[in-house]
């Protein structure tokens, strides 16, 4: 194979490093970053593969079905474990290391699934960006000693899109997603009832064309955060003032639009004002 760059030629040897495992199991949320792992875990291995999938009250039941259809259109043997997750030790107080508390016990029943199904290798899709934010379940994986194949072929979000296009993934594009979680300032009680109102409430702006939306839960208050160019078109024919009315359908008490914009993991910002 002839490479046409340093990006295709990362990209054999991320094959390679997986190929090298003979037998894997691939943390798989449907993401972007863990298709791309998937995808190429499949080229390397082929039929040596398992795509493990946590359900949780935390993941989008569209993300779930993606999920399910991605394996099902590339023949890749799948399993879902079911969890609830409000049954995890400190994860409905929310405190600022919610995400390891999750993790560790999500990756450790993973583990224990995987070795069940005669895989004796778990890898999940962290990239070398997910280093430059406050991830304390990266944490976790250290712990459980999770292979990031992905991270340590030095892979940012940028190529692992790039790659993903030229693969003719659909999930080049696909939007940033994350844990539904990840929408309440720590501390702040979460509850399914809440997480149920999140997931509309985001679910009502893609029906209104926001593709990139975060609905972010402060108390009573919704602070919706869109691309700084989609910005403007909420105010377009009242959009603003149906958004308000859905989401005080929802339980909103109040609804406000950040202007700083979408950005992940903003919830950060707490931590380092509390520096």
């Amino acid at each position: 194979m002839a490479y046409r760059d340093d990006l295709e030629q990362k990209y054999k040897q991320l094959i390679n490093r997986i190929a090298s495992a003979e037998k894997v199991a691939i943390a798989f949320s449907g993401g972007v970053d863990s298709v791309f792992l998937l995808y190429a875990a499949k080229e390397a291995l082929g039929n040596q593969v398992l795509a493990l999938t946590v359900s949780l009250r935390a993941m989008p039941g569209r993300e779930l079905q993606e999920a399910k259809d991605f394996c099902r259109q590339n023949g890749i043997r799948h399993r879902i474990e079911r969890v609830d997750e409000f049954s995890i030790p400190g994860f409905a107080e929310n405190p600022p290391d919610r995400c390891y508390l999750c993790k560790k016990i999500l990756f450790q029943k993973m583990l224990e699934a995987a070795g069940a199904e005669g895989f004796p290798v778990l890898m999940e899709g962290s990239n070398l960006d997910d280093q430059g934010d406050y991830r304390p379940g990266l944490r976790a994986l250290r712990e459980l000693q999770i292979q990031s194949p992905l991270k340590d072929g030095s892979f940012t979000k940028a190529e692992i899109r790039e790659m993903s296009r030229r693969l003719l993934l659909s999930t080049w594009s696909k939007p940033s997603m994350a844990c539904l979680a990840s929408r309440f300032v720590y501390g702040e009680q979460i509850t399914p009832e809440k997480m149920t109102m999140v997931e509309k409430a985001e679910e009502y702006l893609t029906e209104l064309g926001f593709v990139q939306r975060r609905v972010r839960m402060h108390g009573s208050l919704a602070r919706i955060e869109l691309l700084p160019e989609d910005i403007p078109s909420i105010m377009e024919a009242g959009k603003y003032r149906q958004i308000q009315e859905r989401l005080a359908g929802l339980g909103f008490s109040y609804v406000t639009l950040d202007l700083k914009g979408f950005e992940s993991g903003s919830m950060n910002r707490s931590l380092d004002d509390e520096k």
